[in-house]
């Protein structure tokens, strides 16, 4: 709990200066047009029920972590904001979802995920080389000619912090990287589009502290030019990256608000028993 309270710490003084969100849509309107607004979000599985009236808003252009313990519904709510719920057959989801002003669960699934894109737990190169694993998305997008697609992988490997180390090996496989090599790449894979957004599912479960780092060194970056979504056991990872956080429990958002005021004055009990410990 010490090192939690130590990363807040850290964030307390530069979110004064970023106004706060409304804990729900009902509230005041944020001055920070949302990219995201979540009206009574439920999704199902077959007969279960992974998520239950959530409703939230998220603001452009920075880090929103979601917290909680395992099958609270964290994910569940990451993977309908591209709709990535749909590859199983028995989901089903009830609700609004509008990036910006569109209904998400209307559009064109394939446009939707130009503009959102994911990172999942386990970094997922594809058997090709590294110049082709961020090339794939450029090409299946219309990119032909060769001197602009080799400048675009290089925009985006840069972009993703990787170029330096990867630039005199492109044509080598993939597998061939370190697993926090892998996963820059596939975030470099997923930035090559230019996405407004970035979902990242754990992206950082199975590295070890120095390509974790890279990692979080990489997201502060990348806020720049796209809105963050990351969901996170890691509750010390989450008061050092994010901004904004959402506690989730049984499939429920309990709590939504400043990173800093989350963990240090949370307004709901639950929350405040999972960031200490006593349960989760």
């Amino acid at each position: 709990m010490a090192t939690v309270m130590r990363d807040f710490n850290l964030l307390e003084e530069p979110l004064k200066e970023k106004p706060d969100l409304p804990k729900s849509p009902k509230e005041a309107v944020n001055p920070l047009e949302p990219k995201f607004r979540v009206s009574n979000l439920n999704v199902f599985y077959g007969a279960t029920q992974a998520l239950h009236n959530v409703s939230l808003e998220i603001p452009p252009n920075r880090i929103t972590a979601l917290i909680g313990p395992s099958g609270c519904g964290k994910t569940s709510f990451l993977r309908v904001l591209n709709r990535m719920h749909e590859t199983v057959s028995t989901s089903r989801v009830e609700g609004q979802v509008l990036l910006g002003e569109q209904n998400i669960l209307t559009m064109d699934v394939t446009q939707l995920r130009r503009r959102v894109g994911m990172v999942f737990q386990k970094s997922n190169p594809f058997p090709k080389s590294i110049f082709e694993n961020v090339a794939y998305g450029l090409r299946v997008n219309g990119w032909h000619r060769k001197g602009t697609l080799h400048d675009a992988v290089e925009a985006s490997l840069r972009r993703a912090a990787l170029w330096e180390e990867v630039k005199d090996h492109l044509h080598k496989s993939a597998y061939a990287l370190s697993g926090g090599q892998q996963q820059r790449l596939c975030i470099a894979r997923a930035l090559a589009i230019e996405p407004e957004v970035l979902l990242l599912d754990e992206p950082c479960s199975a590295l070890d502290p120095i390509a974790t780092a890279k990692i979080e060194e990489l997201l502060f970056r990348l806020k720049e030019i796209c809105t963050i979504v990351i969901v996170t056991h890691n509750m010390q990872q989450a008061a050092r990256v994010s901004e904004f956080t959402g506690f989730f429990l049984l499939g429920k958002l309990i709590e939504f608000n400043k990173t800093a005021v989350i963990f240090k004055t949370p307004a709901r009990k639950e929350t405040e028993d999972y960031i200490t410990g006593r349960f989760g």
